[in-house]
C-alpha cells in the first residue's frame, strides 16, 4: 500500500513529467495555460512545504527557464529568491535542483539573467568548496554546481570576470557522477583547450599533465560515453599531447595503473 506521502510524490512526479514534455514541445506558447496553475507551483516551493515538494516545484521552474528562456523572467518574483536560497540548503536534492536551475538560466535565459548568474556564482563556489562536497550525498549537487559555473562562463558572463574563475574551475575537475552534466563540462573544457586558452593550458603548457589526468579519470569513471562526440574531442586532445613524447611521458607517472590501462585502451581503439 502507498502512504499518502508516497502517493503525493508519485502525482508530483507525473505532473512534472507532463509539464517537462509540454514545455519541451511548446516552449513559451504553453505559458498562458501554465499561468492558470501558477498558484499551485508557487506554493510547492514555499517555506512550509516538505523538501520533496520543494524539489519537484523547483524542477518545474527549471523547465520553465530552460524551455522558455528570457520569457521566464516575468515569473522571477515567484521562484528566484527561493532558488538562490536553496543553493545553500541542507538538503542535497534542493541544492542540486537549484544549481541545475542556475545552469539552465545561464545557458538559455539570456542577458536578462546576467546579474542573477553573477550573484549565484559565489554561492555555487561555496557549495563546491565545502569540505564535504565530494561525499556520496553531496556529489551530484557539487557536480551540478561545477556545470552551472561552466555554463555561466560560457554563455552568460557579461557581469563576471571569467579569467578569475577558470583556474579555480579547472581545479575542480574531473566530474563523473552525472553524465548529463559531464558532457557540457567536458565540451567547455575542450573548447578552452582548442582555443589555447592560457589560463587552462598554463604557462609553457604546464597544465597539460593535469589535463591528461582529468581525461584519464573521466574515461576510467565512464563519465562520458565513447559514442559521444565529446569523448572523441577529449581523446584527440590526449593524442595531441602524445605527439610530444617528453610531455606525455611526464604525465604517465601521475596516473594510477587503472587510469593508464584505460587511456592505453582508448588510444589504441
Amino acid at each position: 500500500m502507498f502512504s499518502k506521502d508516497d502517493a503525493d510524490t508519485y502525482i508530483l512526479s507525473k505532473v512534472s513529467d507532463i509539464l517537462h514534455s509540454i514545455f519541451g514541445t511548446h516552449h513559451e506558447e504553453f505559458l498562458p495555460l501554465f499561468e492558470q496553475l501558477l498558484p499551485f507551483f508557487v506554493k510547492l516551493i514555499g517555506p512550509d512545504q516538505v523538501w520533496s515538494d520543494k524539489q519537484w516545484g523547483l524542477c518545474i521552474w527549471d523547465d520553465v527557464i530552460e524551455h522558455c528562456g528570457p520569457h521566464s523572467v516575468k515569473y522571477t518574483q515567484y521562484f528566484l529568491a527561493q532558488m538562490m536560497s536553496f543553493l545553500s540548503d541542507k538538503q542535497p536534492e534542493l541544492r542540486q535542483a537549484a544549481a541545475y536551475g542556475i545552469g539552465v538560466m545561464a545557458k538559455f535565459g539570456g542577458e536578462v539573467y546576467a546579474a542573477t548568474c553573477a550573484e549565484a556564482l559565489p554561492l555555487l563556489v561555496k557549495m563546491i568548496q565545502d569540505p564535504d562536497s565530494r561525499s556520496p550525498e553531496n556529489a551530484n549537487p557539487t557536480e551540478n554546481a561545477i556545470s552551472a559555473i561552466a555554463k555561466i562562463c560560457q554563455h552568460n558572463n557579461s557581469q563576471i570576470n571569467v579569467n578569475d574563475v577558470l583556474p579555480m574551475w579547472l581545479s575542480w575537475l574531473p566530474v563523473w557522477e552525472d553524465e548529463d552534466e559531464a558532457e557540457p563540462v567536458y565540451n567547455y573544457l575542450c573548447d578552452l583547450i582548442e582555443m589555447n586558452h592560457p589560463l587552462i593550458l598554463g604557462e609553457n603548457h604546464q597544465n597539460l599533465p593535469q589535463i591528461v589526468c582529468i581525461v584519464a579519470e573521466a574515461f576510467t569513471k565512464e563519465a562520458v560515453s565513447p559514442e559521444e562526440n565529446v569523448y572523441t574531442r577529449m581523446l584527440n586532445i590526449v593524442r595531441q599531447v602524445e605527439q610530444n613524447p617528453a610531455v606525455f611521458q611526464a604525465c604517465i607517472p601521475l596516473l594510477s595503473a587503472e587510469q593508464q590501462q584505460t587511456l592505453h585502451q582508448a588510444l589504441s581503439s
